[in-house]
């Protein structure tokens, strides 16, 4: 295969992809069998695949730069228009006047290169405004004194003749601008936008480099943040950094240069989509906790990670647990039920939820002891916001 060809295999989420045994290079399905063997389940050429090759997504959507020559892309089931708005919602990316627009994107490509472009535009407005600074509290031996004296320290080593110093120094390097110093890098490393763009995200880069240390954060560090009146316009720039940070996967090597993939777990996203969207339309006495933690016993080590809690805020006690199914069955399976019910028991409530993406799911409504558990759906085909009301009437029938 030519290094200037450029070979893309597309795949759709749970659809068997065969293609013949030489239209993938050995050294290439092992890369895919060792880096993405648990995104992508892998067949080699044998006699049971008819000496083919069988790929299969297993709930993984975006770009897989395998080499500088060979990539993966990974299709969404869900209508294109529907995963942007699953997106916005998910990431809170609905409230930003400046998205409008982004749902008549052609592919999930394009999605993201244009919330690239966005990003950076907005970092390159932000620093030449001047990049939000705050006091950060230092410590460094110098030959004059400034802030106070460390005496502690002092006094442990009397033979020193600089002196231990602990100030406050008034910088532009702090977690905030961090955040978006390593997302730009990330970005730039997915080669996934075109020179155009990538060109404006290596001048964002540049731009706060000298004033911030390149530092590794994760999706997790753009989460709860306090915002003030300096610093507001940063809450929508970390919205979008979490959205990056959250699907850039490891990194893998090609050669001199390293590429990162851009994977969207569409379990996760699902469960994350259901949860904003029940945030936006639960009735104001009821109150939703997501992944909320429970221990099993006086084991710390044991725990649930419930996908969704409601709870009815006069009463102060939980209403039911919802788990999020995205699956490609039809048919609630026992396991799903003894899970969910094990959820209920745990928060002391009579209602259990099993959360399904399609409306042709089998239709459950059982008891298991004192616990009703039923499916419902939240189908991702068609208008979202007629199938969130539709769903919101299941939850409280």
């Amino acid at each position: 295969m030519s290094d200037e060809l450029l070979e893309v295999i597309e795949l759709t989420e749970y659809e068997p992809k065969r293609l013949p045994r030489l239209a993938i290079p050995d050294s290439i399905g092992d890369l895919l069998w060792r880096q993405y063997g648990s995104k992508i389940d892998i067949a080699f050429p044998s006699r049971k695949t008819n000496a083919q090759w069988v790929l299969i997504s297993q709930g993984w959507v975006g770009h897989l730069p395998l080499t500088n020559s060979f990539r993966l892309v990974l299709n969404s089931k869900v209508e294109l228009g529907n995963l942007f708005r699953m997106l916005e919602y998910a990431y809170h990316l609905k409230s930003f006047y400046f998205l409008e627009g982004l749902v008549e994107c052609d592919s999930l490509k394009e999605f993201y290169e244009r919330l690239a472009n966005i990003l950076a535009r907005r970092v390159l407005d932000r620093a030449r405004k001047g990049l939000y600074r705050a006091y950060v509290t230092e410590a460094a031996k110098l030959l004059y004194l400034r802030g106070r004296l460390d005496l502690a320290q002092t006094l442990r080593s009397p033979w020193e003749t600089k002196l231990a110093c602990r100030y406050e120094e008034h910088t532009a390097d702090i977690e905030d601008n961090q955040i978006l110093a390593w997302t730009l890098r990330c970005i730039t490393r997915s080669h996934l936008c075109t020179e155009r763009v990538s060109s404006t995200l290596r001048r964002a880069y540049r731009g706060l480099q000298g004033f911030v240390a390149l530092r590794p954060v994760s999706a997790h560090d753009c989460m709860g943040r306090v915002y003030n009146r300096l610093n507001e316009d940063y809450a929508p720039l970390h919205a979008l950094c979490r959205f990056f940070l959250e699907h850039s996967g490891p990194r893998h090597e090609t050669g001199v240069d390293s590429t990162l993939p851009f994977l969207v777990n569409m379990a996760r996203l699902y469960e994350l989509f259901v949860a904003e969207w029940l945030n936006v339309h639960l009735p104001s006495h009821v109150a939703l906790k997501a992944q909320e933690r429970v221990s099993i016993g006086d084991h710390d080590g044991l725990h649930f990670n419930i996908d969704l809690v409601l709870y009815d805020l006069k009463l102060d006690h939980a209403l039911c647990v919802l788990d999020t199914k995205y699956k490609t069955t039809r048919t609630p399976s026992a396991d799903d039920v003894a899970q969910v019910v094990a959820y209920a028991e745990a928060k002391g409530c009579h209602e259990a939820l099993l959360v399904y993406p399609t409306s042709e799911i089998e239709p459950l409504d059982e008891r298991v002891g004192n616990i009703r558990v039923r499916s419902v759906s939240f189908s991702l085909d068609g208008d979202l916001e007629m199938a969130g009301n539709e769903f919101l009437r299941g939850v409280f029938r």
